[in-house]
């Protein structure tokens, strides 16, 4: 069964998702739902005496017509959580009192219509994602580099799954053979380095590191496909070298600028406490 985790936002908040293509349903956190709806700073707790009331009030055990799955949690491992599919949904928000339900409600159709209009016509999932970008204050210059750098990422694992590369850790053992190389952190590094816990690297880096990242990759692709390299080994091989060929064009403009091309700098709200007032 192919399954897809993704973020949708409503209303900038994040909902984990996932979209089970066998039976064609949208599967909800209900945990990110709940707080959205409530405004809980403790979701779980709601959540928790509310199946309680509900089994109380009208014998229903929510549980049953949930399911669990695993998504990513805010520590960014996989863990188990409460889900629901649309009709479900549906029904625990009726039992949620908050002025945000019905605004809710006309999110989740459009979700479901979106999605079915996505399958028809791929062109819509792209459209999606830029207006995401755009709502999380993407520049039109990033946002085109970004999916210029996606499309140049697709090719790559296209011919990383030609030439027998299957499980998820190989891919992601690939993908951090060739970061480290031209940044010279390890992916999760890199993370550390911007702050960042859950979010998406590459959602979070500048236009030059998106440009470099691109680079790396390509030259990755096009020294595999003259080599044609197969399997784990002789792909990493070339990952090197790929990487290397973004390295030593980075370092070149650094030593014209004066300036790192890979930074701490990310696109995460800013924090009130990080927010300097000068009363003078």
């Amino acid at each position: 069964m192919k399954q897809e985790t993704s973020i949708k936002l409503f209303e900038s908040k994040k909902v984990r998702t996932h979209w089970d293509e066998k039976n064609e349903k949208w599967y909800f956190s209900i945990i990110d739902v709940v707080e959205i709806l409530t405004e809980s700073i403790n979701p779980r707790d709601y959540w928790f005496k509310m199946k309680l009331r509900i089994k109380t009030e009208d014998g229903l055990e929510l549980s049953t017509i949930c399911r669990q799955m695993k998504l990513k949690a805010i520590d960014g491992k996989m863990r188990e959580t409460d889900v629901a599919d649309t009709e479900t949904l549906l029904r625990i928000i009726q039992s949620i009192p908050s002025p945000k339900a019905e605004p809710f409600k006309q999110w989740l159709a459009k979700v479901g219509y979106e999605r079915m209009k996505e399958i028809s016509d791929p062109e819509q999932s792209i459209d999606r994602a830029r207006e995401n970008w755009q709502k999380l204050g993407r520049s039109e210059k990033w946002i085109q580099q970004r999916m210029t750098g996606q499309e140049t990422r697709n090719k790559l694992t296209d011919y990383w799954k030609d030439a027998g590369i299957k499980e998820k850790n190989e891919f992601a053992l690939l993908t951090n053979i060739i970061h480290q190389e031209w940044t010279g952190l390890t992916v999760k590094k890199h993370k550390d380095l911007k702050g960042l816990k859950t979010q998406n690297l590459r959602d979070h880096v500048s236009e030059a590191e998106l440009i470099f990242t691109a680079l790396a990759e390509l030259s990755t692709r096009q020294i595999a496909e003259t080599e044609q390299a197969k399997g784990l080994q002789e792909n990493a091989k070339a990952g090197k070298k790929g990487g290397a060929v973004a390295k030593n064009a980075r370092k070149e403009l650094e030593s014209k600028t004066g300036k790192s091309i890979v930074t701490g700098e990310n696109f995460l709200p800013i924090s009130k406490e990080n927010i300097i007032i000068d009363n003078d």
